[in-house]
């Protein structure tokens, strides 16, 4: 549904991003199926229509394709029912919005059910720091029928574009279609993930600050390899990444304090991994800090999909707060905003053998770093281990990348 557009090159966007130690260029648009709408006078002819019939029921997807930012939807004049977000049913949700994430997907109903005409629906930046576009991107529903169309469509209003309460409480709404989900229960490993915006001494002559933007999960900024981490672990070459990613931060601290000491603040650099064994009841907690500015990070798991059991403002309470988890009917999601300043606790079972990739889904804040990896063992049977590479598969001889900048 919603994606950006600049008037650049975006590969050179891209370049002009990594090397410069910064934020990224600001798109100047955001669209809606590839159009901006028509409060952009060069979308005018091609706003995206959708043509619906009065009395029918229609099902939309939802898809946060933009780079950096959550998304607030809504429609003009009509409510709407959520039932699903990352391929998973959830309870319907009676709403006149949602609040999307980038890489997250969200099924919702719409009950053509309004007096025929034609509506907005629209999509607007939320984020509770930083400049950013605030035209939202549009689209319109058109009754069929006879009747005569407004000269202007009804927009809907939108929450402010800092309304994190808002943001957070539709989360919040989401729980699983059926209760007694299968959460894992008994955890046999327990994780506690610390994300960091963070600041390094840019040597580069080619810096346009004095520091570069980084970020970290654990303190640990990861560098990519220049051969795959899958290769390099299921053909036994060394060297590529270490097993040693920490559980737990270096040490504990205020995670929501605006300054600390520089050793709790700082980052290093590594191709960590954490090694997890097939079967394994895992609970993550990720907890935001406030280092260097906190914002939200939308947190997203390949290979596996999660149980999001709680979340909360404020440092995580490891005596009170597993006490008010749902256990009964949490939504079932592949991504999951954690708040500013605040934390969110996952659960899963490791039972997909392989190597995976775990990332913020804002563009900017995984190439600074806030990114990881785990690997989950084989299990014993043959359909609990990984499958062999196809018979074309490149094979490890190939050139690194060159990398865009140094560090």
């Amino acid at each position: 549904m919603s994606g950006e557009w600049w008037k650049a090159d975006v590969q050179q966007v891209m370049e002009n991003f990594l090397k410069n130690g910064g934020d990224p260029q600001m798109s100047n648009a955001y669209l809606i199926n590839g159009q901006p709408g028509d409060f952009y006078q060069c979308s005018t002819q091609d706003t995206h229509k959708l043509q619906v019939e009065f009395g029918k029921t229609y099902l939309l997807k939802l898809v946060n394709a933009v780079m950096d930012n959550i998304m607030f939807f809504k429609i003009g004049r009509h409510n709407f029912t959520v039932v699903g977000t990352d391929g998973a049913y959830t309870k319907p949700i009676k709403t006149d919005y949602v609040a999307i994430s980038p890489g997250q997907t969200i099924d919702l109903l719409l009950e053509a059910n309004q007096p025929p005409s034609h509506y907005y629906m629209a999509a607007r930046i939320y984020a509770s720091g930083g400049d950013f576009v605030t035209i939202p991107a549009t689209a319109i529903i058109e009754y069929t029928g006879n009747y005569q169309p407004p000269p202007s469509p009804l927009l809907p209003p939108f929450p402010q574009v800092n309304d994190s309460a808002t943001s957070i409480n539709f989360t919040n709404q989401l729980k699983s279609l059926e209760k007694g989900a299968n959460v894992p229960r008994n955890v046999t490993r327990k994780l506690f993930f610390a994300l960091s915006m963070n600041r390094k001494l840019c040597r580069e002559s080619y810096c346009l600050r004095a520091t570069r933007l980084m970020s970290s999960v654990n303190n640990v900024s990861m560098l990519l390899p220049g051969i795959d981490i899958l290769q390099a672990y299921y053909r036994g070459i060394s060297g590529v990444y270490t097993a040693d990613f920490p559980d737990f931060p270096p040490s504990p601290f205020d995670y929501t304090r605006d300054a600390m000491a520089g050793e709790r603040s700082a980052t290093r650099f590594g191709t960590a991994v954490s090694v997890l064994e097939y079967g394994s009841a895992v609970e993550l907690v990720f907890q935001g800090t406030n280092i260097a500015g906190g914002v939200e990070h939308p947190m997203h798991l390949h290979g596996h999909s999660f149980y999001v059991v709680g979340s909360g403002l404020g440092n995580y309470d490891r005596v009170a707060d597993p006490a008010r988890y749902n256990l009964v009917d949490p939504p079932f999601m592949e991504n999951i905003a954690v708040p500013r300043n605040g934390w969110t606790a996952i659960r899963f079972r490791a039972n997909n053998p392989g190597v995976w990739y775990m990332h913020c889904h804002f563009e900017r804040h995984q190439s600074w770093g806030m990114k990881m990896v785990f690997i989950v063992r084989d299990g014993e049977r043959p359909d609990e281990k990984m499958l062999p590479p196809p018979p074309d598969m490149p094979g490890c001889d190939a050139p690194p990348p060159q990398l865009l900048f140094r560090i």
